[in-house]
């Protein structure tokens, strides 16, 4: 993960995941791992990160909630290059949850990645969106 800057939100189309998920592994870091292809609106994906994250209960599934929660995350404790490697697989394409709530969601992240960036802590974000052409899943769409 070395040629990968340390805070990206970045499409999953150009990465491997399994390769991406042993060099977390290998570098100490944090894995967060969903896969939202069940997901078809705001709700169903909140619960599946939610899960996936083992948030709070208290977690209140929307979006600064998410932010709140995701920037409470704490690395691995022994880490000696503290970080976290998300994978958002199969964000939903739907009428129900479309472009402007999956951008709104990768902002979220992307805020996140900020976050992080200030604490000197590794935060990568790797997504990808269900039935997506090639072009769509690498950003182009």
């Amino acid at each position: 993960m070395s040629n990968i800057p340390p805070h990206a939100v970045l499409p999953l189309g150009a990465y491997d995941g399994d390769s991406l998920k042993r060099a977390a592994e290998r570098a100490d870091q944090r894995l967060l791992a969903v896969d939202l292809s069940g997901a078809t609106d705001r709700d169903s994906v909140m619960g599946a990160i939610a899960d996936a994250f083992a948030l709070p209960p208290y977690f209140g599934r929307n979006l600064d909630a998410l932010y709140d929660c995701v920037t409470d995350l704490q690395p691995l404790a022994d880490a000696e290059h503290p970080g976290f490697l998300v994978i958002l697989q199969n964000l939903p394409d739907t009428r129900s949850f479309g472009r402007e709530q999956r951008d709104a969601l990768l902002d979220v992240f992307r805020d996140a990645a900020d976050f992080f960036y200030d604490r000197d802590t590794a935060f990568r974000v790797f997504y990808s969106v269900a039935g997506a052409s090639s072009d769509r899943a690498a950003g182009r769409a």
